[in-house]
């Protein structure tokens, strides 16, 4: 049985960063919602693809229909369970997806680094613990480049489990105004049992003065640019690995 995620739809992203999306992201802090809402065709992924996962059971979340639906690859139920987030009023949720051709040992080696986000976060400037060890309960402080919607942002890590590959971190503070923020992050096996499939959800309060949807879009399109950043350093892992072994 597949299973069902709750935020409204997964979006499958392909994307280029371009000058356009580097011209929009230095604009400010206050100006970056209205920048990417309003001329969201400048940096709107290079190809788009809206999907649905299955249903087999309704959960609370997120209720919206995607404009479009194909078939997925099929969630194990133990991965979906992580992305059924509970969305209060003026909150709003989605799940991007990215294939990656290396194997899930490789991917969790980067995504499991919660004190080096910027390994494959390049919005992140840098990244210091202020509390913790590296376990559940660490805070960290990162630093953002100009023109995210803030300067500073303090998460704690809420979940890291090396044996099911799921990571999961909250704002808990900061100069930003995507409040309210928990992001979780799952790996599994692609159906042909070689690469990965990462999901990363998340739920969020609406800022003020925006919409649901101009929300999404914002946070969509900077979880995506971050997923297709990893799959291009596990996949160069990957191609190195085999490169020395061909060597030796």
């Amino acid at each position: 049985m597949k299973a069902f995620i709750s935020c409204s739809y997964i979006h499958i992203y392909t994307y280029t960063y371009t000058p356009m999306l580097s011209k929009a992201l230095s604009i400010g802090p206050q100006a970056i919602f209205s920048k990417v809402i309003t001329g969201g065709r400048e940096i709107m992924p290079s190809s788009l693809q809206l999907q649905r996962i299955t249903t087999a059971t309704s959960t609370t979340g997120c209720h919206r229909a995607p404009p479009t639906a194909s078939a997925s690859p099929p969630v194990p139920d133990s991965v979906a369970q992580y992305h059924a987030h509970a969305v209060k009023p003026n909150q709003c949720c989605s799940a991007v997806v990215q294939a990656i051709a290396a194997p899930v040992e490789s991917v969790w080696s980067v995504v499991r680094q919660f004190d080096n986000p910027q390994a494959y976060k390049h919005f992140v400037k840098s990244c210091h613990v202020i509390d913790g060890n590296g376990r559940v309960g660490t805070v960290r402080e990162i630093h953002v480049v100009s023109g995210l919607p803030a300067a500073v942002s303090r998460e704690r890590l809420e979940i890291l489990d090396d044996e099911r590959h799921v990571i999961s971190f909250s704002v808990v503070g900061g100069d930003h105004r995507l409040a309210n923020y928990r992001s979780v992050t799952t790996l599994h096996l692609s159906p042909d049992g070689t690469d990965t499939v990462v999901v990363e959800s998340y739920v969020v309060d609406v800022p003020p003065g925006n919409t649901e949807e101009e929300t999404r879009v914002f946070v969509d399109t900077i979880v995506g640019c971050n997923l297709q950043s990893l799959a291009q350093i596990a996949e160069n892992m990957v191609k190195n690995n085999r490169s020395d072994n061909d060597l030796s």
